[in-house]
């Protein structure tokens, strides 16, 4: 059964950079027909996809709200995922998720990390 566990929580100031790793274990990352991405869940608020990275092109996908700051990416060899963020904003904060899915339905989940974003 494959396991999902974001790491690289923090406290960081708005503008500052943090990056956030999911490892992937019991299963394979380099199956096509998966795709991964990072989501969100901001207090009060509901779950927000925040990037996507595809299996089979690389294409890469962003919201807009993240659109030129965030990037996602993958290390195949290390089973891994990575989402860097840049110039972070106080409405950045939440619990950052990483998440398989197939065919428009997700399948796997971490347990989150927090990201807090405050002066």
């Amino acid at each position: 059964q494959v396991q999902l566990q974001e790491s690289g929580p923090g406290l960081v100031k708005p503008s500052q950079t943090l990056s956030l790793t999911c490892t992937v274990s019991g299963g394979s990352i380099t199956m096509n027909y998966y795709y991964w991405s990072w989501i969100r869940h901001a207090p009060g608020k509901g779950l927000e996809w925040v990037a996507t990275i595809m299996t089979l092109d690389h294409n890469r996908f962003y919201s807009d709200s993240v659109k030129g700051r965030f990037t996602i990416s993958r290390d195949n060899g290390k089973s891994t995922l990575y989402l860097e963020m840049n110039s972070l904003k106080p409405e950045d904060t939440a619990r950052y998720y990483c998440a398989r899915s197939v065919d428009y339905t997700t399948d796997a989940w971490g347990q989150g990390t927090q990201v807090t974003v405050a002066s």
